[in-house]
């Protein structure tokens, strides 16, 4: 249940505990279970709850895999009910720890935005932009895109000219009504009018951006293929020898994943991602399943739940990361070479 659902149409209190029960089940998945269960209670209008939820995160022994963006949508819930001084503090961390991760500045310029603060909001939109795209090559990653539309709303808002990251954004955007007009702070007035030919305009740039909302929303889990990591990988052989020829080597494993990736992509395939296994984790979902591990049918099925627990990684890494084999190496040196 996506936690964008209506509340008239979710028990959201009682979705955020099941969330917790399965977080507890799946220890390894429990940040990205956690956060699902925080935003219900957030819906729920239990804030205090969900504070609570982000605390527990925060304060846990396990390394996040993004404490940045716990912290973000900590500081944005804790100003929804009163909490704005320790909600500032909390960004003005974020901002100077510079996270490379484009959620966490939109969820703080959002926050910033939504409570007046348009000045702080455009600087804090334009500080994550020019960290995350000053060098990386046109098309940028759609996770950044939010970054720009965001600081393309605030600056039409406040009235600024459009610079160059305006126009990338005004390209990248997708919908029929143009940026400019679904961010003319204009348009509030014709909520007012009497006027039915403005009002059909609203009710089409509504619609607009409505669809362009449940098009995010609808971004399916990724295709995810599955990797083993070396240690890992020789495990499960030693326990299940018939999966051998399944792997034939470590080696050919990791260029059998960058190959069918690199095959998917050319082919149109959007949203392509990577899903880690380990051997106790495939055991266990193996049972579930009333399966044996030994079924290499039930290895794109595993593939899959990874993805749907929220344990994919985007594949291509973007400019300047590692690759996703695990050998530190940057991925244009590694498993990058040649794209």
């Amino acid at each position: 249940m996506r936690p964008d659902t209506p509340a008239e149409n979710v028990d959201h209190t009682a979705e955020a505990a099941r969330l917790e029960r399965t977080a507890g089940r799946y220890p390894e998945d429990a940040e990205a279970l956690l956060l699902q269960s925080a935003a219900h209670l957030e819906l729920a209008g239990d804030r205090p709850a969900a504070t609570t939820l982000y605390d527990r995160l925060l304060s846990s022994p396990d390394s996040l895999e993004n404490p940045h963006l716990v912290r973000a949508l900590k500081a944005a819930n804790l100003w929804e009910y009163g909490h704005e001084a320790e909600a500032r503090a909390i960004i003005d961390g974020i901002r100077a720890a510079a996270p490379r991760d484009p959620a966490p500045w939109v969820i703080v310029a959002e926050s910033l935005e939504s409570h007046d603060e348009l000045e702080a909001a455009q600087k804090t939109f334009t500080e994550g932009v020019d960290l995350l795209l000053a060098d990386v090559p046109e098309p940028p990653p759609h996770a950044s895109h939010p970054l720009l539309f965001g600081r393309h709303r605030v600056r039409r808002m406040l009235g600024s000219a459009h610079d160059d990251w305006d126009v990338l954004a005004d390209t990248l955007h997708t919908s029929p009504v143009p940026l400019d007009e679904l961010h003319d702070p204009k348009r509030v007035w014709s909520l007012g009018s009497d006027n039915p030919a403005e009002l059909q305009a609203e009710i089409s740039r509504l619609r607009a951006e409505l669809g362009s909302y449940r098009e995010e929303l609808s971004r399916p889990f990724p295709v995810a293929v599955l990797h083993w990591p070396a240690a890992e990988l020789a495990e499960l052989i030693a326990a299940y020898p018939t999966l051998e020829a399944e792997y034939p080597s470590h080696e050919e494993h990791l260029a059998g994943i960058e190959a069918s990736l690199r095959e998917l992509s050319a082919s149109g395939t959007p949203n392509l991602g990577i899903v880690t296994g380990t051997v106790p984790s495939y055991e266990a979902f193996a049972a579930s399943e009333a399966s044996s591990p030994s079924d290499t049918d039930l290895l794109p099925q595993y593939a899959t739940t990874l993805a749907a627990r929220g344990r994919a990684t985007g594949w291509p890494p973007e400019r300047g990361a590692v690759c996703w084999c695990g050998s530190g190496r940057s991925y244009s040196k590694c498993h990058g070479v040649g794209v």
